[in-house]
């Protein structure tokens, strides 16, 4: 098997990290820069609302990026209808920031559920106008085809409500988006450990986005080192493939008491 840890491509740009890494609520800029780079991340991503659009070459936080091989992912966070999304796409581009923009519409304050409505609307407008879009969506994968329908260079399905570390809670709705999308899945948001990353990974996604895990955990660095790991160990067991779940145990040995299943005659191995 090649173990080489593959690129992700989107938007016509190649990314040697599957893992995204958010901004916001670091103990200091100092342990988010050391964060970002324990990380390997090459997306990094931030509120829109954050940044000083007047004055971007002194900001704070985009000084803690400057000389180094990121890509900006400006995101439209605090807007609750498309037009806001949009407006803020449009000024962060304005800004100098690119056009890549991470879609985020909350529909209610205290869950931050993404509204799909105001969502899908502002992914297709800002398609139309050239921006890499990549929205913020629920584990709906009848929405997640929409957007895709819509012009999302990506989708990015919540494993659960941002914030919460509850993990990933449908597996199998996550695995329904891999398996129908035709472009790339990050899974965003609920994560709380390097096991939820790998998780997402082994499901079959081809990237994750975390913030809130990093940032606010114990050791923010050494988290931030764990996800890159677990992504890394995720995506390799993937492409492994993990033996079949039974329901009675199954001896490692062979009966005549072999460590080693007899080849068959087309060469393959007894079951």
């Amino acid at each position: 098997m090649n173990t080489a840890y593959s690129p992700l491509k989107i938007g016509g740009i190649t990314l040697r990290s599957r893992l995204f890494l958010g901004t916001g609520r670091y103990p200091s800029p100092a342990v988010m820069r050391e964060a970002l780079e324990a990380s390997g991340a090459q997306v990094v991503t931030f509120a829109v609302r954050r940044i000083d659009l007047d004055v971007v070459e002194d900001d704070p936080l985009l000084g803690q990026m400057e000389g180094k091989d990121l890509v900006c992912l400006p995101n439209t966070s605090g807007a609750s209808t498309a037009d806001e999304a949009v407006r803020i796409a449009r000024l962060a581009r304005e800004a100098g920031l690119g056009n890549w923009v991470k879609v985020e519409i909350s529909g209610h304050p205290r869950l931050l559920l993404p509204d799909p409505v105001e969502t899908l609307r502002a992914t297709e407008r800002l398609a139309r106008e050239g921006f890499t879009v990549l929205p913020y969506t629920s584990d709906d994968p009848m929405q997640a085809l929409r957007l895709e329908e819509a012009g999302a260079a990506a989708v990015m399905p919540g494993g659960s409500p941002i914030g919460t570390g509850l993990g990933i809670l449908n597996p199998y709705q996550i695995g329904w988006i891999v398996e129908n999308a035709r472009v790339p899945v990050i899974v965003d948001a609920g994560l709380g450990s390097a096991s939820d990353a790998a998780t997402a990974m082994e499901l079959g996604a081809d990237g994750i986005l975390v913030n809130t895990p990093v940032a606010k955990a114990r050791d923010p660095v050494g988290m931030a080192a764990a996800m890159r790991l677990g992504v890394e160990a995720g995506w390799l067991s993937r492409r492994a493939g993990r033996i079949p779940q039974r329901a009675y145990a199954s001896a490692s040995s062979d009966e005549a008491g072999g460590l080693f299943a007899a080849p068959t005659a087309a060469g393959g191995l007894q079951p």
